[in-house]
């Protein structure tokens, strides 16, 4: 019996956790793919990710494309700086060799070729690296994409970028990113200072890193507000913020926490059975 609801589960083309939180994966399935990159995307979505989380930089032609940092150096063997670059110098670049023989020749994706990878149904949190310069060009880039507005959530550390977003297009979900530290058991931002941006900037909820209690969670929703944390990457973890009524979980290992939880809701669904 277990077998049979695990294996169906795994097989559906919707959301496996129906209300419970959904599994982003980190830059794709990024602990067994080059990150932010067509592999680590498909294979993200082979492993039944929720969504898919990627970060976009501004080119010097006005191009969008996927990569983390504002130089290549991390990935490929040259190291040009992302915005004084034009897309057919990035294009040039393999940001995949570095992760192993499989995956030489892999190049930086433009964000309508990481579009083009999401399935129906599935969603893409789509990470600002830069300013408010990049957004005239993604309102196009998703507008022309043919993906439902459903399916776009923006997030960014920079409150601006959030605000003028929510102000532009407010059709799509957007949070604020926040680097949250606890030390002398208090969290810093406040729970008060964060919940003051939320409202300044009109997001839609918070996203934050995971060294907060279930209290300052607990804080933010109150006020109306989304919360949803990066990165876990441990079944212990993920059971925690699920607990804490965490909206997503963005993973490095989504097929990880996906099978866990999976095999977890299947336990307690045979147990009902034999009751």
């Amino acid at each position: 019996m277990k077998f049979i609801i695990v294996t169906a589960l795994l097989t559906s083309s919707i959301s496996i956790f129906a209300g419970e939180p959904m599994i982003v994966a980190h830059r794709g399935a990024s602990r067994d793919a080059p990150e932010n990159t067509i592999p680590a995307f498909r294979l993200a979505w082979e492993q039944n990710a929720d969504a898919i989380e990627g970060d976009f930089l501004l080119t010097k032609d006005g191009k969008i494309v996927c990569i983390h940092d504002k130089t290549t150096k991390r990935t490929a063997k040259k190291n040009l700086v992302v915005k004084n670059s034009t897309l057919e110098e990035l294009k040039k670049l393999d940001v995949g060799a570095y992760r192993g023989e499989e995956f030489i020749g892999t190049t930086i994706p433009t964000i309508a070729e990481v579009f083009a990878t999401i399935p129906r149904g599935k969603k893409i949190y789509i990470e600002i690296k830069c300013g408010n310069e990049i957004l005239p060009t993604l309102l196009d880039e998703i507008k022309r994409s043919g993906l439902k507005d459903e399916q776009v959530v923006v997030i960014c550390f920079k409150k601006q970028v959030i605000q003028k977003l929510k102000a532009e297009a407010p059709q799509y979900k957007a949070y604020w990113l926040c680097s949250i530290k606890y030390k002398s058991g208090k969290h810093h931002p406040s729970p008060e200072s964060v919940l003051k941006t939320l409202k300044e900037i009109k997001a839609d909820g918070l996203s934050s890193s995971k060294a907060v209690s279930e209290e300052f969670i607990e804080n933010i929703m109150a006020k109306g507000f989304e919360y949803h944390v990066w990165t876990i990457n441990t079944v212990k973890e993920a059971r925690s913020f699920k607990s804490w009524g965490a909206k997503s979980i963005t993973t490095d290992v989504p097929e990880k926490l996906i099978e866990s939880i999976v095999e977890q809701g299947a336990a307690l669904d045979a147990d009902k059975l034999r009751k």
